[in-house]
């Protein structure tokens, strides 16, 4: 019997699988990257994987390895360790646990909106969520200390709890489905300061950005700025099938005699409707940019650009990653 032929070492695996120049290939990407199944795999099964990729990427084809099978080691690697550090990420911060974690707190938020207790403690536990994820899928490699961490957690969370409760006490006179969109009102408003605070290093410092063959040419506070607003962009829009579909549903169900015999079932119905809409756009929403972004040298700070001109006359963009 013929040995199957060994796997040329010549893949490459810093990429992902698929086109990212398409938004086709970025939304394949991504519902891999996505997929809650990699919060079931075990820690063996995460550090074969770390293994296989690391030695592929040294030169070293394991034997009887297919290109399939190297591909699916890439992704586990890629949904449990940070790109630029090689960390391993908080369970609950993955891209993975995104589908599960939100389905339950933005289906609590919108199933109890109506008092301010119910509120103030759902905001937070959304923003103290938030802030892991953020945190987790940081850009760079740049380390953050105990007490900054402490105080961008507090200054989102209070930012984010300050705008739901103030959203409340604009709708109190207006109408019950008006009231249902408060939770996602705050959200957008919400990600428009958790995430600036909880990477806040990166608009002081910079982040790294490199040539197209990722080689690092410096640091750039510009660079971090485009990251951060597409982060920005992409989180709200994530929020917004979830957040806007459901409250439009529950609304008219609950004029239905099915709710009002059974009214333990509104927020499991909740829960599931957001469920549903976040399976899809989570990756959906991620895809919108690549994660590998690109900016033009001409976009930079003048100091690196300054550098680059000298160092490297011939590079005309500069690309980094962008978090999630």
């Amino acid at each position: 019997q013929r040995m199957a032929p060994s796997l040329p070492a010549t893949i490459n695996i810093r990429e992902p699988r698929w086109d990212q120049s398409t938004f086709q290939g970025r939304a394949r990407h991504f519902f891999t990257v996505t997929d809650p199944r990699n919060l079931l795999l075990s820690g063996a099964a995460l550090e074969e994987a770390r293994r296989v990729v690391e030695s592929y990427r040294a030169g070293t084809v394991p034997p009887g390895l297919t290109e399939d099978q190297l591909w699916r080691a890439k992704y586990i690697y890629d949904s449990a360790f940070h790109p630029d550090t090689g960390e391993k990420m908080l369970l609950i911060g993955r891209m993975s646990a995104q589908v599960p974690m939100n389905m339950t707190i933005t289906g609590c938020m919108l199933t109890f909106y109506r008092t301010t207790p119910a509120v103030l403690f759902w905001q937070w536990v959304n923003q103290s969520f938030n802030a892991i994820v953020n945190y987790t899928n940081r850009s760079g490699d740049a380390p953050i200390t105990p007490s900054q961490l402490g105080t961008a957690y507090v200054s989102a969370t209070t930012g984010a709890v300050v705008t739901a409760l103030g959203l409340k006490s604009l709708t109190k006179h207006l109408p019950t489905i008006i009231g249902r969109y408060v939770p996602f009102a705050a959200v957008a408003a919400a990600n428009c300061i958790n995430i600036p605070l909880m990477r806040q290093r990166e608009l002081k410092l910079g982040i790294p950005v490199t040539d197209e063959n990722g080689n690092r040419l410096g640091e750039s506070a510009a660079a971090a700025r485009k990251a951060i607003l597409q982060v920005v962009v992409s989180r709200i829009g994530m929020a917004a099938p979830a957040m806007a579909i459901p409250p439009v549903i529950m609304n008219a169900l609950e004029k239905r005699a099915f709710l009002k015999r059974y009214p333990y079932l509104n927020a499991p119905l909740q829960v599931g409707l957001v469920g549903l809409c976040l399976v899809f756009a989570t990756p959906l929403c991620c895809a919108l940019f690549p994660q590998k972004s690109s900016m033009h040298v001409s976009r930079l700070e003048p100091s690196l650009q300054a550098r680059l001109r000298e160092e490297a006359a011939g590079v005309e963009l500069v690309y980094f990653n962008k978090g999630l």
